[in-house]
């Protein structure tokens, strides 16, 4: 496995807009550095100017206020741990196979954010008693193949949600001002939620009274279980438990002895409670240990198995995780037209010579 940062690069999905993976099989540590941070845009990049620098919160609100960007790093600061993954993570795996960008494992990425709980300041401002809807804008906006229009991009967030105390308006990332192309100089960060609702480059923070129905909202993002219908279909939310085995790699040939079968498990709601590995396609189930942080409720967990073989061949290793919600990783995952949430239990085959 490397150990150097600078052997590693994103794995390009699309150049326009700009979509790179992480490279998840390599990583040497628990959070990545900002140049192997997975990257997801609908549109190009915005362009800018020093009006990025204040945040207003307005709607069904009793005092609007328009904070600057001195305004939220003096005020208490929250920081969090969350793992970021792309509702299409692992998309490329759905059969029937489904259109839309073919990520395969590395559209998530960990870290810490840093910033001011969304709370805080919805508490300033004074929420209405008929508020239910936190609608957070981006300055990335464009048109759409769908719809001859052109849409910012925005996502709403329940009023529950949004005063979760983890829920943050972040300005730094790891510890520094968060890079441009992951949202400077602000971004929403909804810990246990797919990235889509973490908004990058928040423009302004709306409260509303009603259902938003943004693009972003009630067309994509939307579980659709039907191929030719919308029936049944139900929006995208917390992220559903899911694992990877990191190494060995897939179609990786080694020789027989010992061999460390490493990985990452993560879960929305909850935290992960166990991974069970196989080593025979699925016939038998043994327990992996678990390298748990102190404290970590949004974040992934790195297992490890040490397996001792002798016998030459190919073999179907497989991985499935359990959080503390006792929600187990299934032998298929959910299709759905718009392939998210794909959280079948990971495989990978190698042989050994």
């Amino acid at each position: 496995m490397s150990k150097n940062y600078s052997d590693l690069n994103l794995i390009v999905r699309s150049l326009l807009p700009e979509n790179q993976e992480t490279p998840i099989s390599f990583l040497p540590e628990d959070h990545l550095q900002t140049d192997l941070f997975f990257r997801r845009n609908h549109f190009t990049y915005p362009s800018l100017t020093n009006s990025s620098y204040w945040l207003p919160i307005v709607g069904a609100v009793h005092t609007p206020i328009l904070f600057s960007f001195k305004d939220l790093v003096q005020m208490p600061s929250h920081t969090v741990k969350v793992v970021l993954e792309c509702a299409g993570n692992k998309r490329n795996l759905f059969k029937p196979k489904v259109f839309g960008e073919q990520w395969e494992k590395g559209a998530l990425s960990m870290g810490r954010w840093k910033g001011v709980s969304l709370k805080t300041l919805l508490n300033v401002t004074g929420l209405k008693h008929d508020a239910t809807e936190v609608v957070a804008e981006g300055y990335d906006y464009g048109n759409r193949t769908d719809i001859d229009h052109t849409f910012s991009y925005m996502r709403s967030l329940p009023i529950e949600k949004a005063l979760h105390p983890d829920t943050i308006i972040a300005y730094a990332y790891n510890d520094k001002p968060i890079p441009f192309k992951h949202g400077f100089p602000l971004r929403l960060i909804v810990p246990q939620w797919y990235a889509m609702a973490s908004v990058k480059w928040i423009k302004q923070i709306r409260i509303i009274n009603k259902k938003f129905h943004g693009p972003f909202q009630s067309i994509d993002y939307v579980y659709y279980p039907q191929k030719e219908s919308d029936a049944g279909a139900y929006p995208v939310t917390y992220n559903r438990v899911n694992s990877i085995i990191q190494q060995p790699l897939n179609r990786e040939v080694l020789d027989t002895g010992l061999h460390i079968i490493k990985g990452i498990a993560w879960t929305g709601k909850g935290t992960i409670s166990k991974v069970e590995l196989s080593v025979d396609h699925g016939e038998t189930w043994i327990r992996a240990v678990i390298d748990r942080p102190y404290n970590a409720n949004y974040e992934w967990i790195n297992w490890s198995y040490e397996w001792e073989i002798s016998k030459k061949g190919e073999y179907t290793l497989m991985a499935k995780a359990t959080d503390s919600f006792n929600r187990t990783q299934p032998p298929e995952a959910m299709w759905n037209r718009k392939g998210y949430g794909y959280n079948a239990i990971d495989t990978v085959v190698i042989k050994i010579e």
